[in-house]
């Protein structure tokens, strides 16, 4: 599968296609008019289209955390 424009991996592509037809399924309307009523293809053609915006949260990292639990642990020195 080719990499789609915009997105860093296929997985990330694949978990924002699925977040999108399960709103779909939900009741949310299309965005763009499409002659499929699978809310997997709609979700994809969405995508293409360049109508379903997406983001990535900013992580702490793994050392960010355990050196937050510590200090909350140990206390003011």
């Amino acid at each position: 599968m080719k990499l789609m424009d915009g997105f860093d991996s296929n997985y990330r592509y694949i978990l924002v296609a699925a977040r999108r037809a399960r709103q779909l399924q939900g009741g949310a309307p299309p965005v763009i008019e499409t002659h499929s009523r699978k809310p997997c293809r709609i979700a994809q053609d969405e995508i293409k289209a360049g109508k379903v915006k997406w983001m990535i949260p900013d992580a702490q990292s793994p050392t960010e955390i355990a050196s937050e639990i510590l200090d909350k642990a140990l206390g003011p020195e």
